[in-house]
């Protein structure tokens, strides 16, 4: 409700705001921790020359201070994978669904998966990702597998890149408001986000205290045309 100067309430008509879903979904918890397990142990190997590296240039005493400190464990894609089977089309169909109750004409589209993969920081802490988009496409989220409220969580940042030109400082920061640049996100294990792929997001660095694993998607609206003429070419 607006006021103005008279006391008079004025219509507040809401447009450009920004969705982010997010449902809890603990029964696919334990089957996508274990499926993402070979995942990681693989990311794991993977890393390992660049830490020996690192312990070839600190020496062993100051490499023992570190190890892995501010690394992230990626893994290849998990596109296919049985075990996260349900999970992989629950997240395209709702994905689907989304840009539909948005206004978008979804008769003629089929989602698809640019990326589908699962990432683990540091044992040691450190772990973070900087500000950042997905350009080209249209749906991302995380599902989280291991999190607690000492781990890294996501921060939302407004995707309104004008009004961040004239920003005013908030009453209480600690608050959401309308106006609110930022938001942090802290989830449970079993926590599915959903979000427009445009938002700027970023991830707080963790302390390793405890274990953070989760799992980031990515998802384009494609024309049926193209995906049958795709098909076709196989």
């Amino acid at each position: 409700m607006a006021i103005t100067a008279n006391k008079d309430v004025m219509r507040t008509d809401w447009y450009f705001s920004t969705p982010v879903y997010s449902i809890e979904k603990p029964e696919w918890l334990a089957p996508a921790i274990k499926a993402t397990d070979k995942f990681i142990d693989e990311a794991y190997k993977r890393e390992a020359p660049k830490l020996k590296e690192r312990k070839k240039f600190l020496g062993n005493k100051d490499y023992l201070k570190v190890k892995d400190h501010g690394m992230s464990y990626h893994s290849t894609p998990l596109n296919g994978d049985p075990g996260l089977k349900e999970l992989e089309s629950y997240i395209g169909a709702t994905s689907w669904n989304l840009l539909d109750e948005w206004g978008y004409n979804m008769d003629q589209y089929t989602m698809f998966f640019t990326e589908f993969w699962v990432q683990e920081f540091a044992k040691s802490g450190g772990g973070h990702h900087s500000t950042h988009v997905h350009w080209d496409n249209h749906i991302s989220g995380f599902y989280f597998l291991k999190c607690s409220d000492k781990t890294s969580f996501p921060v939302m940042h407004d995707p309104r890149a004008g009004g961040m030109m004239t920003k005013l400082p908030q009453k209480d920061g600690s608050k959401i408001s309308t106006m609110s640049d930022s938001v942090h996100y802290r989830p449970k294990p079993g926590t599915l986000i959903f979000f427009p792929a445009y938002v700027p997001h970023e991830f707080a660095v963790d302390d390793g205290v405890d274990d953070f694993r989760f799992i980031h998607f990515n998802l384009q609206a494609v024309r049926n045309i193209v995906v049958n003429a795709a098909k076709g070419m196989k």
